[in-house]
């Protein structure tokens, strides 16, 4: 008699459907857990306390763009991106391409430095340019100031017909 074997996959646990919720989220944005939150305040508030402690205690609340750790798949493109670099750096075993490689990559890291630099520099000609233009303004008010007050005469108060 042959002996059957069922499979059968257990019911999703809670933390399943939570998780896969705060994945949907995380790809929505910060837009989306602000809107879930205020929605849950509004119908159930004691889940929209739960909800804006959660975001504060996750740090999705404040969290900044340029953490690459943060926002729509962040962890996962974080270790992409340590395994990318990773890979890059590890030779190929091909001497003329690891020499390709090696000069593109200085190459690139001067480019960088160079456009930084380029940068700072305009940063600072705006700077400049902008107390340039204030000290203009400023000096341009002091001699209008003078120049209304030296308007003003004494003979101001005398009357036309005297």
């Amino acid at each position: 008699m042959p002996h059957a074997t069922y499979t059968y996959a257990p019911a999703e646990s809670a933390q399943g459907w939570l998780r896969r919720a705060e994945t949907w989220l995380d790809d929505k944005g910060k837009g989306a857990w602000i809107a879930v939150m205020v929605l849950s305040f509004i119908f159930v508030w004691p889940v929209g306390l739960a909800l804006l402690a959660y975001m504060i205690w996750s740090k999705r609340m404040f969290a900044c763009k340029h953490r690459p750790h943060h926002g729509p798949r962040g962890r996962h493109m974080h270790r992409a991106r340590a395994y990318t670099a990773h890979a890059a750096a590890r030779p190929s075993g091909n001497s003329a391409f690891n020499a390709y490689k090696e000069e593109t990559l200085r190459r690139l890291q001067d480019e960088q430095e160079q456009f930084e630099t380029f940068l700072e520099r305009l940063r600072a000609a705006k700077d400049k340019a902008e107390f340039d233009q204030f000290m203009e303004d400023r000096a341009k008010r002091a001699t209008e100031g003078h120049n209304t007050a030296e308007v003003e005469t004494p003979d101001a108060g005398k009357t036309e017909g005297a």
